[in-house]
C-alpha cells in the first residue's frame, strides 16, 4: 500500500470516528429533550391533572422505552420536564392501543390491546394507588394511596370472574377466578409498583393487571407493564401526588 493511499485510509477512519461519536451525542441530548403529547393523548388530560408521565417507545414493536416525569402548575396549559429520560422495559411484543382515557379512535398503525397479547397499552391512564410488599408504615411518605401485599392478594386475568382486571385480597372476597397472578412475588418484582388503570370499565379479553414494577434488568421486557430500576421506580413513587390527579400517556414516537 503506498503512503497515499494510507493517508486516504486513515482519513476515512478518522471521519468514521468523528460521525460516531457525534451520532452518540446527538442520541444521548435526545434523552434530555422531553417529547411533546400527542393530540389523542394531550386532549385527554383533565385540567386538574398535575403530574404526568410520558412513555415514549421508538416503535411499536419495541420492548424498551423512555419515561419523562411532567408536571404543570394549576390551570396552565404547557408542560415541563422534572426528570431526565428514565429507561423503562415494556412488553415484549411492543404497546397496542388501549382502553383509558382517550375517546378518539385507534391512531392509525396501532393494534387494539387483548388479553395475552404481551403489550403494553398505549394511551393516557390514571394511576390508582402504590402497593408493596413493605409495612404501610415504610410507606407513609407516599402521597399515593397504598396497599401492603400480602400472599393473598391475587391479581385476576380470568375474563369470566366478576374480579378481572383487579387486584383482590382472596380472604375478602368469594374466589370466582380459574387463572390470576400471585402479587407476592419471589423475585422481588412488586416490592415496589403502581397500578395503571388500564381496562377501567374491565371488559373481557381486553387486557388485565398494568402496572409500575421494577424491572429483571436493563432490556428485558414485560408482559405488558411499564418497569423501571428500583431506585428509578421509588423516586417515581416519592413524586406521584394523588392530589394533582397523575396520569401516565404512552404511545410510540411519531
Amino acid at each position: 500500500m503506498n503512503l497515499s493511499c494510507c493517508g486516504r485510509l486513515v482519513f476515512c477512519l478518522l471521519m468514521l470516528a468523528l460521525v460516531g461519536c457525534l451520532t452518540f451525542r446527538s442520541t444521548q441530548l435526545s434523552r434530555h429533550r422531553p417529547p411533546k403529547v400527542p393530540i389523542e393523548c394531550s386532549s385527554a388530560l383533565p385540567a386538574g391533572c398535575r403530574q404526568l408521565l410520558v412513555t415514549v417507545a421508538p416503535t411499536l414493536n419495541s420492548p424498551t422505552a423512555l419515561l419523562w416525569m411532567m408536571e404543570r402548575g394549576a390551570g396552565q396549559a404547557e408542560w415541563r420536564s422534572v426528570s431526565e429520560a428514565i429507561p423503562v422495559s415494556i412488553g415484549r411484543d411492543g404497546m397496542a392501543w388501549g382502553r383509558g382515557e382517550c375517546d378518539s379512535s385507534v391512531p392509525r398503525g396501532y393494534r387494539v390491546k387483548i388479553e395475552g397479547d404481551g403489550c403494553a397499552p398505549a394511551g393516557v391512564f390514571r394511576i390508582l394507588y402504590a402497593f408493596g410488599s413493605s409495612p404501610a408504615a415504610h410507606a407513609s411518605s407516599l402521597r399515593l394511596p397504598y396497599v401492603q401485599l400480602t400472599s393473598g392478594h391475587f391479581g385476576v386475568d380470568d375474563g369470566n370472574s366478576r374480579f378481572y382486571n383487579q387486584v383482590v385480597d382472596a380472604g375478602r372476597v368469594q374466589r370466582d377466578w380459574q387463572s390470576a397472578e400471585v402479587m407476592l412475588r419471589q423475585d422481588g418484582l412488586y416490592r415496589w409498583g403502581a397500578v395503571i388503570d388500564h381496562n377501567p370499565d374491565h371488559a373481557p379479553s381486553a387486557g388485565s393487571c398494568i402496572f409500575l414494577h421494577i424491572w429483571r434488568g436493563p432490556g428485558k421486557p414485560t408482559a405488558g407493564c411499564t418497569a423501571m430500576s428500583e431506585v428509578n421506580l421509588l423516586r417515581l413513587l416519592g413524586w406521584l401526588d394523588q392530589a394533582k390527579q397523575p396520569r401516565i400517556a404512552q404511545f410510540v414516537m411519531p
